[in-house]
């Protein structure tokens, strides 16, 4: 059963502490079972401190068993707030903002 992107949002982020998380679907193909494969962004202070490795891991533990019931693949992009806030690619400013992890903008 293929899983809405919010709900894979609500996993993440209700499982690593105040994270922000958008998910979405890289690719589209005819292939039903194509349809199972993700991307997600997450940022959050949980990171601090963890290799990129250990960050990932983090997500997929959130996930739990979707990993191996819905969730064919996921493409990770896993970020602290400081390193988002140099290396991100805006897509989650606002959100991220909103969440008390970037400065306000001036």
């Amino acid at each position: 059963m293929r899983m809405e992107l919010d709900a894979i949002e609500e996993l993440i982020e209700t499982e690593i502490p105040d994270a922000v998380a958008n998910v979405t679907r890289p690719r589209v193909h005819n292939d039903e079972d194509e349809d199972d494969h993700y991307a997600a962004t997450i940022v959050s202070p949980a990171f601090e401190g963890l290799s990129l490795v250990e960050q990932h891991q983090r997500v997929y533990d959130a996930l739990g068993e979707h990993m191996t019931t819905d969730i064919h693949a996921m493409e990770l992009q896993t970020y602290t707030p400081g390193a988002y806030a140099e290396h991100g690619d805006g897509s989650l400013d606002d959100a991220v903002r909103d969440a008390g992890l970037l400065p306000a903008e001036e």
